[in-house]
């Protein structure tokens, strides 16, 4: 896979599809890396008449890992004191745009999940003239009264994390049954193979730690969404205990204009089963900027 050097680091990425094709980047949740996304989602996006633009976000898979500057102290910040954290979601959206640059994109329709939900909306506030339009996924706008995770769903996170390759599908496995999507089948074969093909290609569990920090420090977008002018959907599962409901409605509330898609039976997963309304919400969102106009390159 090819290596973009931005914002100071190196940024794995990968492109899928015609280069004359409306350019849509995707970015990541929390530990997730590119191929998370699976290649059946880059082909059902590019069968759209997409060109697709996914990375790996830094302190994950084969981007820069931070390693030096240690763990952080997330209990620090419950008493007032210095959690270490290193970098935002202003610095991870930077790297973002440093990829841009670096692919000659001027501006692209970007779509976050989860965590990378969260680095979209802080993409299109510090950097409004680079996004086309933005979809943010089973997301929350950093307002500390909504999108909180059920009790059980945060304490799945803090377990230890998987030592090889069985232990990492497993974990795939009990994760689904926490804040999986319960209105849709679970398909056990492909989600032990995602992440397994994930724990073979790098693990890093300090990295997984400071990108948790960058979420627990991050800033309130809620206003700087206000300002939001580009076509805006939000996706969200009824069904997710992670980041609970009323974070996708906060996020549609605050942009205005956004169209709010709330999904019976979706928890804070991406099952095939909700493909057809997730892709189509992308889709409808993206021909609602300017027609769908290809991409403006620099």
């Amino acid at each position: 896979m090819a290596q973009a050097s931005v914002n100071g680091i190196e940024l794995c990425y990968e492109t899928f599809g015609s280069e004359s094709d409306p350019p849509v980047l995707l970015v990541c949740g929390l530990g997730m890396q590119l191929v998370g996304w699976s290649a059946e989602w880059f082909d059902a996006l590019v069968g759209e008449g997409l060109y697709v633009v996914a990375f790996d976000n830094r302190d994950v898979g084969l981007s820069t890992h931070l390693s030096a500057a240690g763990v952080p102290d997330l209990s620090a910040l419950l008493t007032g004191g210095n959690p270490g954290v290193t970098y935002s979601f202003s610095d991870m959206a930077a790297d973002a745009v440093g990829l841009l640059d670096h692919l000659g994109i001027e501006a692209a329709h970007v779509v976050g999940i989860s965590m990378g939900g969260m680095i979209a909306q802080q993409l299109v506030i510090d950097h409004p003239d680079r996004v086309l339009s933005l979809c943010s996924i089973m997301s929350t706008t950093g307002d500390p009264t909504v999108g909180q995770p059920t009790e059980t769903a945060l304490g799945s996170l803090l377990g230890a994390a998987p030592r090889n390759r069985q232990e990492a599908e497993d974990l795939a496995v009990k994760m689904w049954g926490v804040f999986g999507s319960p209105g849709f089948p679970f398909d056990e074969e492909r989600e032990r193979r995602l992440a397994g093909e994930a724990f073979d290609r790098a693990q890093d569990p300090t990295g997984f730690a400071r990108q948790a920090a960058a979420i627990v420090t991050a800033v309130d977008r809620t206003q700087g969404l206000g300002a939001v002018s580009v076509p805006t959907v939000v996706v969200h599962g009824l069904a997710d205990t992670l980041v609970q409901p009323s974070g996708g409605r906060a996020t549609a509330d605050a942009v205005p204009g956004a169209r709010l898609v709330m999904i019976e039976g979706m928890g804070h997963s991406l099952p095939l089963g909700v493909w057809p309304q997730v892709i189509g919400a992308i889709t409808d969102n993206i021909s609602s900027a300017s027609g769908g106009a290809p991409a403006v390159r620099a």
